[in-house]
């Protein structure tokens, strides 16, 4: 495959599920499931919460495969499950989490519903959406560009591993997840 392929958009059809099924919270708690895990091995490192924004990716997978309604309930519930059962993020930031896995889930979902089609082009929007709006966000709530601007400087590994990974997981899923 050559590097033009990676680009090139491939048809993909959301399954947006509805909250009174069992294949929704069975896939929600998955997702959930997936960013308790991948926090706790990205804090194995110095910063690596902030370097790999792991508490993002599972709410990226689901929103974008599986719906807003797949997506907001991961986006919400894993920062605070997180909090509850391990002390992460710190309190003080929580807030900012919950906004951006929020405006992740919402972008993840609408460009998948919208275009029904997956690329690396298609990933990379829904993570500059929801980075640059989250970004706002955070420099309304802190008063701080510098600190709002911190996920792409700091969490640029993340933001690659968010849409090479996600890219590939969702493949991946289009094709195994039906």
């Amino acid at each position: 495959m050559n590097a033009l392929a990676f680009w090139k958009a491939t048809d993909f059809r959301q399954q947006s599920l509805s909250v009174s099924q069992l294949r929704f919270h069975m896939f929600v708690t998955l997702f959930i499931a997936g960013n308790l895990i991948l926090p706790i091995i990205a804090h194995a490192i110095p910063q690596g919460g902030k370097i790999f924004l792991p508490i993002y990716f599972f709410t990226l997978i689901a929103a974008y495969r599986f719906g807003f309604a797949a997506g907001l309930a991961t986006a919400l519930i894993s920062p605070l499950a997180n909090y509850y059962l391990t002390g992460m993020p710190p309190a003080a930031v929580l807030p900012v989490i919950l906004v951006k896995s929020a405006l992740l889930a919402a972008a993840a979902s609408w460009v998948a519903h919208s275009t029904q089609k997956i690329s690396l082009l298609h990933i990379t929007a829904v993570v500059a959406i929801y980075q640059f709006l989250g970004l706002l966000f955070e420099w309304a709530y802190k008063k701080s560009l510098i600190l709002s601007l911190s996920d792409f400087h700091i969490g640029l590994p993340g933001i690659i591993v968010q849409i090479v990974g996600g890219y590939f997981l969702l493949l991946w899923l289009k094709e195994n997840i039906k």
